[in-house]
């Protein structure tokens, strides 16, 4: 079937027949161009196929990669389907990106963001004590890199703020949700509250909100 063939949408010109393209190839196509992962609805939105059928699909593809030994597989992630190279060829992605090094995150922001991650939703002041300084810069960086979000607020004096994790979160280490996490020694899974109402974690597609919170710094040196 060519371009020219195929019956079009008269209002933008963009093929539609996709009867000629089976199923592998446009679930591949769609991950493949895509560089955060695509939830499952969406892929079956695009293919105009069955979820039966993308995940079928899914499994033919990783079949065809492992067999022919590609370096990538399709990865369930953050709620959805990303193509992801294997953790064998970091090594060679390590040197790739050796020029970055000035971007990861800092001990300090690792520290916070393993707290929140597992304590989540959990109040600033909380993170304070257990880092035992004050932590509103580490907060706002990692809200401007989409790592965390306003996850609620709680229901105490004040109405603090709440912080949680976001889907960017995941992404990044590689999580299909947050009941992935390893177990740390020292840092066990357990929400500290139950927020007032649930904030939507739209970290996708905006940069995310400004810290403004409502809970005073410990006054001690930032780490």
């Amino acid at each position: 079937m060519t371009y020219e063939s195929a019956s079009t949408n008269q209002s933008n010109g963009l093929p539609t027949d996709l009867d000629g393209i089976d199923a592998a190839t446009r679930v591949e196509a769609v991950l493949v161009t895509s560089e955060r992962p695509v939830r499952e609805a969406r892929l079956v939105e695009a293919t105009e196929l069955s979820a039966a059928d993308v995940r079928a699909a899914i499994a033919s593809l990783n079949d065809t990669y492992e067999d022919s030994n590609r370096v990538f597989r399709i990865t369930a992630v953050a709620d959805g389907w990303q193509m992801l190279t294997l953790p064998e060829v970091a090594p060679v992605l390590a040197r790739l990106l050796a020029a970055r090094q000035q971007a990861r995150l800092s001990q300090a922001a690792m520290e916070t963001l393993s707290i929140i991650a597992y304590r989540q939703p959990v109040l600033r002041a909380e993170i304070e004590a257990i880092r035992g300084v004050a932590c509103g810069e580490v907060l706002r960086g990692l809200l401007e890199r989409r790592l965390i979000r306003i996850a609620g607020r709680a229901e105490e004096l004040g109405r603090p703020m709440l912080y949680g994790t976001t889907r960017e979160f995941l992404r990044i280490f590689g999580l299909s949700g947050i009941d992935d996490l390893p177990e740390v020694d020292g840092l066990q899974r357990a929400p500290s509250w139950t927020p007032l109402a649930r904030e939507p974690d739209d970290s996708s597609e905006s940069s995310g909100p400004e810290v403004v919170d409502t809970v005073e710094a410990t006054p001690t040196p930032e780490a």
